[in-house]
């Protein structure tokens, strides 16, 4: 069980469609495509035209007086329903349902699926309770990575690769990790990060690294399989970027980055845009590197403070039930 059926998948933001603006999607190997139409309905069909294969997602949406719409195949002009029926030409009678539409779970700007597998684990509340609490500032780093499930939550577990991959942006001199409480599916990291001093051109490019702390103190809230939180303190403000995994297919995950925030003067939010800048490169040089492994080479060397691996292996190898050992320390 590569892919973790049984899993809840946060597929998009609300934000992340456009009205009446389809958007490809792809879960345990099939493609979708998904749209929202003028009354904020959000709706998902398999991505194949029923009649010669075409991709739905190329299409467009034909947008109807009582703020429905329906999605358009770019190859015949065939237009498909919610429910993926079609009207054939010379017929005024909607067919049967030809594609499956499928299952959304839809809480406030939160859009879930389970791909159309018995659920295994409850959705994760903790996305509601930030909503209600801080101010959305966007998503960033939305891409497809040609990497498998478990490498990419390895990689984003690895606590030390910190002053590797990311370096070059934050100037990390070490990571002083300091506690790991082991809850099961849930799990938190806390640990420090040194920073040297940026460099001028850096901030040039940047401005928002004027707003990073010379120690970042991070604390990381993780919910197995595909949410990582990370609850971050800054002469801004409070920020809360959430980093969500999505399994496309065997060989590439979907990642992307809702970032929220508490901001102590109202000023500080010019500088949101600069913030999720800095999300993007961070994305960028995680794929970057995942780009550039041997994924098969065997460990021989264990590093300190792997527990978040360690952590991430036990639950992946057992999903959904959870074993010991208790990782905590």
């Amino acid at each position: 069980m590569t892919m973790l059926e049984g899993s809840p998948w946060l597929l998009a933001h609300r934000s992340m469609l456009k009205s009446n603006q389809p958007m490809k999607v792809s879960l345990y190997g099939q493609d979708y495509v998904m749209w929202q139409d003028a009354n904020g309905e959000i709706h998902a069909l398999p991505n194949a035209c029923p009649h010669m294969g075409a991709m739905l997602s190329e299409g467009w949406c034909v947008a109807k007086s009582n703020g429905t719409s329906t999605i358009t195949c770019p190859f015949h002009a065939l237009e498909f329903d919610q429910a993926g029926s079609t009207v054939l030409s010379g017929s005024n009678k909607a067919t049967k349902s030809l594609l499956k539409p499928l299952e959304l779970i839809i809480q406030g700007d939160f859009i879930w699926s389970y791909g159309g597998v018995e659920p295994k684990i409850p959705i994760p509340t903790v996305l509601d309770a930030i909503a209600a609490e801080y101010e959305f500032a966007g998503a960033a780093g939305h891409r497809s990575i040609k990497t498998d499930l478990l490498t990419m939550l390895l990689n984003m577990h690895d606590y030390n690769h910190q002053n590797g991959t990311h370096r070059p942006l934050f100037e990390i001199e070490c990571v002083e990790f300091k506690q790991f409480i082991d809850q099961g599916l849930q799990s938190h990291a806390y640990y420090d990060m040194p920073r040297a001093k940026p460099k001028v051109q850096d901030i040039l490019k940047n401005p928002a690294l004027l707003a990073m702390p010379k120690v970042i103190e991070a604390h990381l809230e993780n919910h197995f399989p595909a949410l990582i939180i990370f609850h971050g303190e800054t002469p801004i403000g409070t920020i809360k970027q959430c980093h969500i995994f999505v399994p496309e297919s065997e060989t590439h995950t979907r990642t992307f980055v809702l970032v929220f925030g508490k901001f102590v003067n109202p000023v500080f939010r010019l500088l949101k845009g600069n913030a999720l800048k800095l999300v993007e490169t961070v994305v960028e040089q995680d794929a970057d590197i995942l780009g550039k492994l041997y994924p098969n080479t065997p460990q021989h060397i264990k590093m300190n403070n792997e527990m978040g691996m360690d952590w991430v292996r036990r639950n992946f190898e057992n999903f959904p039930e959870v074993v010991e050992p208790n990782l905590s320390r």
